[in-house]
């Protein structure tokens, strides 16, 4: 109980950066066009900064077990398999929705939330197997939910669908900073002095910045459509994936960090891409929309759960 309190306290700060920015758009009379321009620019410029700082002294740390790896998308394909169930079987819903469904049970709010999480309860030490997930993470969950709806929709997934998801994915500022910055880790130059602290100052004000960013944009979705598929969704995503990802986890005898460093990555609310994914698909986007703001809300006392339960804060 004394762990568990100990994260709140941790993460307790996160969490009122995120109700910030949902007061400042809900109640505020902040116009939604002040949330989008931030969210860009914490997407474009801060966070992959941040990242890219961060990644640039990879080659100088132990290596990263690919067994995490294996052990989180694994657990991904479990959860993804058991949602798809789920949704036929407990909502009838086709072969699209379905997707949807598990998508969001599986793919978390790492950008805004996990890496500023991850800082702050893990250290900087938990960054590259978190990113190293990351950016595996977008690939691969992009690409089967591509190739699942299409398949659903016409039989077989679209060459011409699955090769602009690549392009998307490392096209993606996020993913691209983790490239460059571990790119730069083994060309062993430094960088000009005004370069570096100027993008110290940059990654610093990523992570309030994000929080704000997910809290504005949160106040944009409803919570009563599709309750009870959101329910659902909120259920798999922040118990059966981090419970599925720890048993994996254990069962290929991962070390102390890799495993808490994906576990708090499990243990995240619905990623926002899920609702864009939603929206790209036309289906099944009010209950994503509710399953973003329901989910967020409970990881406030559901991730420092998880965290303590792993043991997580010792560094």
């Amino acid at each position: 109980m004394h762990a568990f309190w100990h994260f709140v306290a941790l993460t307790a700060p996160l969490f009122a950066l995120v109700a910030l920015g949902y007061a400042l758009a809900a109640w505020g009379r902040w116009p939604p066009a002040v949330g989008d321009a931030l969210t860009r620019f914490v997407f474009a410029i801060a966070v992959p900064v941040l990242l890219f700082r961060l990644m640039s002294g990879f080659s100088r740390l132990p290596p990263v077990d690919v067994r995490l790896l294996f052990a989180y998308f694994g657990a991904c394909a479990i959860v993804f398999v058991v949602a798809r169930i789920v949704g036929r079987a407990g909502f009838g819903m086709d072969g699209a929705a379905q997707t949807i469904f598990a998508l969001g049970a599986i793919f978390s709010n790492n950008v805004l939330l996990g890496i500023p999480l991850a800082k702050l309860t893990l250290g900087d030490a938990a960054i590259p197997p978190f990113s190293m997930v990351l950016v595996f993470n977008a690939l691969l969950l992009w690409t089967l939910c591509t190739a699942s709806v299409e398949w659903a929709r016409h039989g077989s997934p679209s060459l011409a669908g699955l090769g602009q998801t690549l392009r998307d994915v490392l096209a993606n500022p996020i993913v691209a900073s983790i490239l460059a910055g571990t790119a730069w880790s083994y060309v062993g130059a430094s960088l000009p002095p005004l370069v570096e602290q100027t993008m110290d100052m940059i990654g610093q004000a990523a992570v309030p910045l994000s929080l704000i960013a997910l809290g504005m944009g949160l106040a944009e979705y409803g919570v009563r459509s599709g309750w009870r598929e959101s329910l659902a969704i909120t259920g798999l995503k922040l118990v059966v994936q981090p419970l599925t990802v720890f048993a994996l986890a254990r069962a290929l005898d991962l070390p102390a960090r890799e495993t808490q460093a994906i576990v708090l990555m499990a243990a995240l609310p619905v990623g926002a891409n899920v609702y864009l994914m939603s929206r790209q698909f036309d289906t099944l986007g009010g209950p994503v929309a509710a399953s973003l703001v329901l989910s967020t809300a409970l990881a406030a006392a559901t991730t420092p759960l998880a965290l303590a339960l792993i043991g997580a804060g010792t560094r």
